[in-house]
């Protein structure tokens, strides 16, 4: 048996007004989708358990089959697994975003204008990360590059440093004086940020940036931290070899972790736009070439949400049906038995522009168990006829042994 999960980021919504109170995965064209959901299982699961952060890190652990309440030690250190970066029991990692922020001369008085520095290319970034590792980092910080605007601050020795932070697609277009670090040891992180401004003014990159009518990336933020996280592998849980197809350090370094082997895939970007097909042909390719599993991740539909774009979201909706679901589909004869699971890993709620809790709908098609009276749709409101799985950690467990 092969097992193939299409996790679509953010996927899941409110009813829209301006789609007749509909949600966008309802509204948007997905023939692929709904083909799949006539011989499928469809049902909702509870991803994020009672008092956790409704986050990708802790939403992906549960559909990856970890409880987050044994396995949850925060975001950013499944970033530095990702990106090769070593972290002792000592260390603290903190997820290092690079940001547009208003131009006031306060700090504390500017507004998040762009939690993605208007989706700043890897290239242009990594100039400047290097810029700031330059003038900030030193024995206690050290800032590595990642992909896009989403790289990694390593704290050392900061693993008993009490910080609140905030994520900054939580506070888009909002003044950021009451989001900014806070906590016992919220200050030094603060002292970064700022002088990140400074260094980052008038950078050559950022210059470039805006004679090209992209907005500069004005600062660093940083938020997600975390610790060393300890996982037993996947292999030792379910018995599967498996493979991660995913351009977002999160998860692969979430992957990693659980003992996947991380496929790269060109033109994967991490963002709205992407390569959508090429993560799919590399998943049917890990299938063929004798991986069990393969977990397939997508992020595109979370950064419309973030962004509060409408139609960018069911844009992406749709790529992921024409580009993703129809080229499974086609290849789905090449795996006598084969199961495929699609669900988002949370909600993002573009009334909220951020994820929320609420359950997520899922998908499980089984080419040995055919189901013959089968929704026909998949979206939240056929999703709710469904089984209701909880906690979110065992729907794995329900998809690869029931």
């Amino acid at each position: 048996m092969k097992y193939l999960v299409i996790l679509t980021d953010g996927m899941a919504d409110y009813p829209i007004t301006e789609l007749s109170g509909q949600t966008p995965l309802e509204y948007a064209h997905t023939p692929f989708m709904d083909k799949l959901a006539k011989t499928s299982l469809i049902g909702k699961a509870a991803t994020i358990p009672p008092g956790f952060p409704p986050g990708s890190d802790v939403a992906n652990l549960s559909v990856l089959g970890y409880d987050p309440a044994l396995y949850y030690t925060g975001r950013s250190p499944l970033e530095a697994v990702s990106l090769g970066v070593e972290l002792t029991e000592e260390d603290l990692a903190i997820r290092c975003n690079l940001v547009t922020l208003s131009a006031e001369d306060d700090y504390t008085a500017k507004t998040m204008l762009d939690y993605s520095a208007d989706e700043i290319s890897t290239e242009a970034a990594q100039h400047l990360i290097a810029a700031i590792q330059a003038e900030l980092g030193d024995e206690q910080f050290a800032f590595y590059p990642g992909i896009s605007y989403r790289h990694l601050l390593l704290w050392k020795g900061g693993h008993n440093k009490k910080v609140i932070l905030t994520p900054p697609h939580d506070i888009s277009e909002r003044k950021i004086s009451t989001f900014l670090p806070q906590g016992e040891h919220g200050e030094a992180l603060l002292h970064l940020m700022k002088k990140s401004a400074v260094v980052l003014k008038d950078h050559m990159v950022n210059q470039s940036l805006a004679a090209s009518g992209h907005k500069p990336a004005t600062s660093i933020w940083l938020w997600g931290e975390g610790r060393k996280p300890a996982l037993p592998s996947f292999a030792e849980k379910y018995s599967l070899s498996g493979s991660v197809v995913c351009a977002v350090d999160l998860v692969k370094g979430l992957g990693i972790s659980a003992g996947l082997t991380p496929v790269p895939v060109t033109g994967a970007t991490g963002g709205v736009k992407t390569n959508f097909k090429g993560k799919a042909e590399a998943a049917i390719k890990e299938l063929e070439s004798g991986k069990d599993f393969v977990f397939l991740h997508i992020e595109s539909p979370d950064e419309s949400s973030h962004q509060g774009n409408l139609q960018s979201k069911i844009w992406s909706i749709e790529q992921i049906d024409s580009q993703v679901i129809s080229t499974i589909i086609a290849a789905m004869d090449r795996f006598p038995e084969i199961r495929i699971m699609v669900l988002p890993d949370h909600p993002s709620p573009l009334s909220i522009r951020t994820h929320s809790s609420d359950p997520v709908p899922f998908m499980i098609y089984d080419s040995r168990r055919i189901i013959t009276d089968g929704a026909g749709v998949f979206d939240e409101r056929h999703a709710e006829l469904g089984p209701f799985i909880t906690p979110g950690h065992t729907l794995m467990d329900y998809f690869i042994r029931s």
